[in-house]
């Protein structure tokens, strides 16, 4: 799994824009972003104007961070977007939004996406019935994610689920609360993925 030498939350400041990597903390009023809103460090307070290659590594950074990938992860995924037929910039935000330990956390079954990377890491999630313990796996329609059933009757785990029934799920999400279980009703568009990137600027950035 990717990691990070920084505290979490300098990493939302520093793009200026909640990333969602703590949590319930992403949504209180205790976010450092909402109560610092700008960059860490002694000069974080004064305003720079970012142009050109900064602003596309910035872009770059964000959407990077958001899925919290590794710069050589994120390389082969844009690679792998380049390939395919369509807009580069969007077919790397939806492979990225297909991510298997993405769905996991967008499905409620995780604190954040850390988390649900741990959990896929670990082995706790079954996908289409088999077990599948790698977090970049890539959903298709009609997949079917699960906990083991071991999994499943863990209280924290249990607790997660309850607590986040009430969330609101991506149009091409469905999830069974009672029987813990989510599936891929379609693939998700560019107007499903609500972090604001301009993903031109990466592929320019990569263009290079």
């Amino acid at each position: 799994m990717a990691r990070h030498g920084e505290p979490t939350c300098r990493l939302c400041r520093t793009e200026r824009v909640k990333l969602f990597l703590k949590g319930a903390k992403c949504l209180s009023d205790k976010c450092p972003v909402e109560r610092r809103p700008f960059p860490p460090g002694q000069h974080g307070r004064l305003r720079r104007r970012v142009l050109g290659y900064g602003l596309q590594l910035r872009e770059k950074q964000k959407l990077k961070r958001y899925y919290g990938m590794s710069e050589k992860q994120f390389r082969l995924f844009f690679r792998r977007a380049e390939r395919m037929k369509g807009i580069t910039g969007e077919n790397l935000l939806i492979m990225l939004e297909r991510r298997l330990d993405n769905v996991v956390f967008l499905a409620g079954f995780a604190l954040s996406r850390s988390h649900a990377r741990q959990l896929v890491a670990h082995g706790h999630f079954l996908v289409n019935g088999a077990k599948v313990n790698i977090p970049s796996y890539l959903v298709e329609v009609g997949d079917t994610i699960e906990f083991k059933p071991r999994s499943a009757q863990n209280e924290n785990i249990r607790q997660i689920v309850v607590e986040n029934r009430n969330r609101t799920l991506p149009s091409w999400l469905e999830v069974d609360w009672e029987a813990m279980k989510a599936r891929i009703l379609s693939l998700p568009t560019r107007q499903d993925i609500t972090l604001p990137v301009e993903e031109h600027l990466i592929v320019e950035l990569y263009s290079k």
